[in-house]
């Protein structure tokens, strides 16, 4: 392909595929066809499900049916790769190994800007699947850059996996205060000074603004990477007033 080109691992759920692909359309400063990016979408749903990878030590399964997509990316000749999904790259390392192709670190950049945007030493809270959570990618993380992760105790992850897994992959719907509670619990009781949204599933889910501006969003960060990573322009939203 063409010079700038993204490749798209997704399916992971297809929900988010779709809300990223979206994303980067409505984000990508273009006022005509041709400057948008050229994107190849693998949509593929049948990759086992990672937190049971995790959770039942199979890892080699997803890695080995995920090595098939970045074969057929590679030889697409795709620029970059990002991959909407954040128990995903719990084996970025594996999956980095199999091609020369950048695949963008969607916890590496998260993590990244909220240092830049709330300072060292922020505590921050994580929504996200117990296979993330377990794993500590973001944990792992969060000590080379200095940030203190909190993750949420027992009943409050319960409900979080239970809004991912038994609504949202359901295709059911949710109310934003289902999850802007939570929040407001991290932040109010907990003492976070943000929260990452670290599960491409929840962000379906419209967050009132005075919520959201103590949120940064994994995938609206891997949107923005991906945009400028394929040598595009970021649009600015013009706020009410402006």
């Amino acid at each position: 392909m063409e010079h700038g080109s993204l490749g798209i691992i997704g399916g992971m759920g297809p929900k988010a595929t779709s809300v990223f692909f979206e994303k980067i359309i409505n984000k990508t400063s273009a006022d005509m066809d041709q400057n948008h990016i050229n994107m190849i979408i693998l949509n593929h749903t049948s990759l086992p499900d990672r937190t049971d990878a995790l959770r039942k030590k199979e890892g080699d399964l997803f890695i080995d049916q995920i090595a098939k997509d970045i074969a057929l990316l590679h030889h697409a000749g795709v620029s970059n790769i990002a991959i909407p999904c954040n128990t995903a790259h719990c084996f970025y390392d594996e999956m980095q190994e199999m091609t020369t192709i950048p695949i963008i670190n969607m916890v590496t950049e998260t993590l990244k800007l909220v240092a830049d945007k709330f300072g060292t030493g922020s505590r921050v809270g994580i929504l996200a699947t117990d296979g993330t959570l377990h794993n500590g990618i973001y944990s792992k993380e969060c000590e080379k850059l200095k940030l203190q992760l909190y993750k949420p105790d027992e009943e409050v992850q319960q409900r979080i996996m239970s809004i991912i897994y038994k609504k949202l992959k359901k295709n059911q719907h949710v109310k934003p205060a289902e999850i802007e509670v939570i929040i407001e619990h991290l932040l109010s009781d907990f003492g976070c000074d943000c929260v990452v949204i670290a599960c491409t599933e929840l962000s379906s889910i419209p967050l009132r603004q005075n919520i959201k501006r103590y949120c940064i969003d994994a995938m609206d960060v891997l949107v923005e990477q991906s945009i400028l990573r394929s040598g595009k322009r970021v649009k600015t939203s013009r706020r009410a007033g402006a």
